[in-house]
């Protein structure tokens, strides 16, 4: 017998799947299209039950499009820590980790025909998609698969912001090789997140533009250990130049920037709780990104 988790998973699935063929038949029918691939490097990362900042070098794969009836967003990250977030019991190795996000937009009002718009907002849309990790680290090593749905507004803005209130359905099924113990695929509470993605280029003398996301994400039940969980806080922004008009080369090739993190309670750990400061990340980065 399904339970209600297990059917909404089985559901928002289907409906992934269904939403992912017609962006994946919409592909060859690209407006536009963006793809790049990025870096960024930082010493102030941080991990719940680990009280000592190490550095991460991040290599990236970033993909957006637009089409008839919406957009496209996939983003592969190659995360790779120090050994004081080490890969495993006794290892001098540092953590991997693999992170993909995917999402797809509808906009109503090119699916429709009918503007959506009214004061602020130039447009609405309807969010699908997804996020899984893989990571080999000492003390949880994680497998997240979570599925996300819900609708979007779209602010008319220079540039794009976009704020979506998405339900998430997520799953983790961690080992911890201190221990030995594997835990079963475990199903958190359906909850919500506040979504907010932004890049607004403005010009201070030179171009920029100020990028990033910001998540606030409720508390998704009690985890895998019984434990509550708290809600998240999680803003990264960047503030980028654009090196291609001065190189020679087309608008938006080469950017260079700085970017910061801020996540308080990471994965739903509480930072006043056995997590300790590990918990909130307060990270400067520098970052690179080559488009083309």
């Amino acid at each position: 017998m399904k339970t209600p988790i297990k059917s909404a998973l089985t559901l928002s699935a289907s409906a992934l799947l269904a939403v992912s063929a017609l962006a994946t038949s919409a592909a060859h029918a690209a407006l536009w299209s963006d793809t790049s691939i990025g870096y960024r490097t930082g010493s102030q990362y941080s991990e719940p039950f680990n009280n000592t900042p190490f550095s991460k070098d991040i290599i990236s794969l970033n993909h957006v499009s637009g089409y008839k009836y919406g957009s496209n967003f996939f983003n592969a990250d190659l995360l790779l820590s120090s050994a004081t977030d080490p890969a495993g019991k006794g290892s001098k190795e540092g953590a991997h980790e693999v992170y993909v996000v995917y999402r797809h937009t509808l906009d109503l009002e090119k699916l429709t025909g009918t503007p959506y718009k009214f004061g602020p907002v130039r447009g609405v849309g309807l969010v699908g998609g997804f996020d899984f990790n893989t990571k080999t680290d000492a003390g949880y090593n994680s497998k997240k698969r979570m599925v996300v749905a819900g609708p979007m507004l779209m602010m008319d803005v220079p540039g794009f912001l976009n704020v979506g209130l998405l339900a998430l359905w997520e799953s983790n099924a961690p080992f911890n090789t201190f221990t030995g113990v594997a835990t079963n695929r475990y199903n958190y509470d359906v909850h919500p997140m506040v979504s907010v993605v932004w890049g607004i280029p403005f010009n201070a003398g030179i171009p920029l533009s100020f990028e990033g996301f910001a998540n606030f994400i409720a508390s998704k039940g009690k985890n895998e250990f019984g434990a509550d969980t708290a809600n998240e806080t999680n803003i990264d922004m960047q503030v980028m130049y654009d090196f291609g008009p001065a190189l020679g080369a087309h608008k938006n090739a080469l950017k260079v920037g700085l970017q910061y993190q801020y996540w308080e309670n990471k994965f739903g750990n509480n930072a006043s709780g056995p997590a300790g400061s590990g918990a909130i990340a307060k990270t400067p980065m520098i970052r690179v990104e080559y488009h083309f």
